[in-house]
């Protein structure tokens, strides 16, 4: 139960971490280049995540789960890359993106803690959590922020996505909570 509990606080903290840049970047306006940047890091930051459950996990579910997750936020690096590419903007590094780079580090680390028997539910917990995070920030900093309508247009397509990685997730986190 202790265990239960660190890992649902844990979840919590990372929405909050998540959260707290969107309430910052209310104040201080992205520019494209800015915003290209931080979508790629949120990105990779899955995708780093997903490997190590791939390396760690014997769950058929999270290994599934763990395999979408890199194979759509690569889709949608690979996507930003040609459109930054077409546009020539060039992705610049800021203040957000730094904190997701740093937030991700973070839970990289603790996932790479994490034994065999707890790995599974930290991260699936860990996954419902950054996608609530991202989430929110694309619909209320990423998207109303950007100026450029094809930057617009992908951020606000990727959108459903995420909500259906949101939802895979919390399926499979509800499989954990029946054990």
């Amino acid at each position: 139960m202790k265990q239960f509990r660190k890992v649902i606080a844990a979840a919590i903290v990372y929405s909050v971490i998540l959260a707290a840049p969107v309430s910052a970047q209310k104040t201080s306006k992205l520019t494209d280049p800015e915003i290209a940047s931080a979508a790629v890091v949120a990105n990779q930051g899955d995708i780093g995540f997903a490997k190590i459950a791939k390396q760690k996990s014997k769950n058929a579910d999270v290994l599934k789960f763990a395999e979408t997750m890199a194979t759509d936020h690569q889709s949608v690096i690979d996507q930003a890359v040609a459109l930054v590419t077409k546009l020539k903007v060039t992705p610049k590094d800021n203040a957000f993106s730094r904190k997701l780079t740093s937030d991700a580090a973070k839970t990289r680390k603790m996932l790479q803690s994490k034994s065999a028997k707890t790995f599974d539910k930290a991260y699936i917990d860990n996954e419902v959590a950054y996608h609530k995070g991202v989430i929110a920030a694309v619909e209320n900093v990423l998207i109303p922020q950007a100026s450029n309508q094809e930057l617009k247009s992908l951020l606000q397509n990727v959108v459903p996505t995420l909500k259906a990685h949101l939802e895979h997730a919390q399926m499979v986190q509800k499989m954990f909570s029946k054990k």
